[in-house]
């Protein structure tokens, strides 16, 4: 239950009216609070204000905040446009979610409906002395929050769905994942075999997609319950259809395996939350957008072989103390190493194969995170080299650039 909550909570901040929503009840509810002070001893105590002046206070708020709320949209959306085009389409989700522009908008929405709630109450006579007093203060209060709110709004939009800017969103996406996944990496299931062959009855997916989040819980729950063992073929991140298993199970019990395919969530599109290979995925995918003819940006590229260096070496150092088993009755496939190094560095050894610049960079990054130790990611790493420098070769035509990578690369052989 816990997993579906987060699971709902994290789609619904991923829409954009969500947060303006909740701002908006909150405005609604503190207008129509403000007349509860003069049932207390403040309507003795507080000073008069003159409804005229509350009025203008609050008709000035309402006439610029719905033009500003509008403006905020437009740039919002050229934002979005920018970072779908100039960098991936895959990173729009996390332009989308930036909390510096979403809380920005809330508080304009908020502050607009605050005003014409709070004005047609007044004019209606809704408030007393003490009642005014608070509404005035709430209203001063929410005028220097706009005020400061829009200042730094001005300084975020200035810098969303800039490439670099998309490229940390990404590049912390990935990070986070990482994070979550090395603290927890069989999501709290036993252990599978690299070589496993799957017994017992296949649980075939309802849809065709990509698995988003798998209901871990549910199966535990579902396999203490008929008394079995359910050994998942599928993680989040992997691509399933109506023909393709998504479990074993020993059962031949229909409804069960409906049950079995029910906890696995399935979407049209991949999610960074619990996929730790498609923040490298996207990564790379900027990079090879950069890397086309049509844009030849070779130094984004460099940019990202930066980034995939901090993410692997970061990676290396998060604490673990290895699985954490507890459901016993669902067995999860890890997370493949070689995965994530294909995932990184194939896209940009393939498509910068004919530059020098990128391929040198490549190659020391590979060479930085070969020194780590951590024997998968040596091996990996030399694999990789040697790699691209076999597509180097064939891709460059000039042979002192060819010679200069060969000197980087000879030491990763395996000679």
């Amino acid at each position: 239950m816990n997993n579906k909550i987060i699971y709902f909570t994290n789609r619904l901040k991923e829409k954009l009216w969500f947060r303006p929503f909740i701002f908006c009840i909150f405005s609604i509810i503190a207008a129509l609070l403000a007349q509860f002070a003069d049932n207390t001893f403040l309507k003795e105590l507080v000073p008069k204000i003159s409804d005229d002046s509350l009025v203008g206070l609050l008709n000035t708020i309402s006439a610029s905040m719905l033009v500003i709320a509008i403006f905020a949209v437009a740039s919002m959306v050229s934002a979005f446009s920018a970072a779908s085009s100039n960098a991936t389409p895959r990173s729009f989700k996390l332009v989308v979610t930036d909390d510096v522009s979403q809380n920005a908008l809330s508080i304009f929405i908020g502050a607009f409906i605050f005003s014409i709630v709070a004005t047609v109450a007044l004019k209606n006579g809704f408030y007393g002395e003490a009642g005014i007093f608070i509404l005035f203060v709430l209203t001063i209060l929410l005028f220097g929050v706009v005020i400061i709110t829009f200042l730094r709004w001005v300084d975020r939009i200035s810098r969303l769905g800039r490439l670099s800017n998309t490229i940390q969103q990404v590049e912390k996406a990935a990070l986070n994942s990482l994070s979550k996944n090395i603290s927890n990496p069989l999501m709290g299931g036993t252990p599978q075999e690299s070589s496993i062959l799957y017994n017992g009855e296949a649980c075939y997916s309802n849809s065709t997609g990509y698995v988003h989040t798998i209901n871990i819980e549910i199966l535990q729950k579902l396999a203490e319950k008929e008394q079995m063992h359910i050994d998942l073929s599928c993680v989040p991140g992997s691509f399933i259809s109506f023909n393709t298993p998504v479990a074993f199970s020993n059962t031949t019990s229909g409804y069960i395996k409906e049950q079995i395919a029910e906890a696995i969530v399935i979407a049209n599109e991949r999610s960074f939350d619990d996929d730790p290979r498609f923040g490298i995925i996207t990564l790379s995918e900027i990079a090879s957008r950069a890397l086309s003819p049509g844009i030849n940006d070779p130094g984004t590229a460099i940019h990202i072989i930066g980034s995939m260096n901090r993410l692997f070496c970061a990676y290396n150092k998060m604490p673990s103390d290895g699985p954490i088993i507890k459901y016993d009755r669902v067995s999860v496939p890890a997370l493949k190493i070689s995965d994530l190094f294909t995932d990184a560095f194939r896209p940009i050894a393939r498509d910068g194969a004919g530059n020098v610049e990128v391929m040198t960079r490549l190659q020391k990054c590979l060479a930085i995170i070969a020194a780590i130790d951590h024997p998968e990611f040596k091996k990996e790493a030399r694999h990789q080299s040697i790699q691209a420098f076999k597509r180097s070769e064939i891709a460059m035509g000039f042979q002192p650039d060819i010679e200069e990578l060969r000197k980087i690369t000879l030491f990763l052989s395996d000679s």
